[in-house]
């Protein structure tokens, strides 16, 4: 099993940034233009517990797959996790930490990811699966810095 941990300070508040990572209609825009996530499930105005939502997601070589995940805990606005319930991944566990830190907010991702397969789903997750993963989320640091840029002093 792999395990990615990224942290990123932003300069909002800590429910600024539960408003925002905690709505999943924000997911496709802080993810790369080649890895679509469209919801096809109805998604309630205030995450919960036990909450399951359907995506159309194209991960690799723009073949959409089926994805399904579940909200297992939150603890307005510190943290939620998602895990994957049907997918390409046989464990998807995402952790989404918040804390507020001097200068915002110190917002915290820890995925545990395995694709399975055995010895074919290790290939796949040398080959394709463990780029892909990284490109994404430094691709979310990215974009999110633009969306939330560092105030400047005058």
């Amino acid at each position: 099993m792999k395990v990615l941990r990224t942290e990123l300070i932003l300069p909002i508040s800590i429910q600024q940034a539960w408003d925002f990572f905690s709505t999943p209609k924000n997911l496709n825009e802080i993810s790369p233009d080649d890895v679509v996530f469209k919801i096809i499930s109805a998604v309630p105005e205030k995450m919960y517990e036990g909450l399951f939502i359907t995506y159309k997601v194209s991960p690799l070589l723009g073949i959409p797959l089926n994805w399904v995940t579940e909200i297992t805990h939150v603890n307005e606005p510190y943290y939620f996790v998602d895990e994957q319930r049907q997918g390409p991944y046989s464990i998807w566990h995402h952790e989404h930490h918040f804390k507020k830190v001097a200068g915002g907010v110190l917002m915290t991702d820890i995925l545990h990811y395995d694709v399975g397969l055995s010895f074919i789903g290790w290939i796949v997750e040398k080959l394709f699966v463990d780029k892909k993963v990284n490109e994404i989320f430094a691709y979310r640091t990215e974009k999110l810095k633009q969306l939330f840029p560092a105030k400047q002093n005058d």
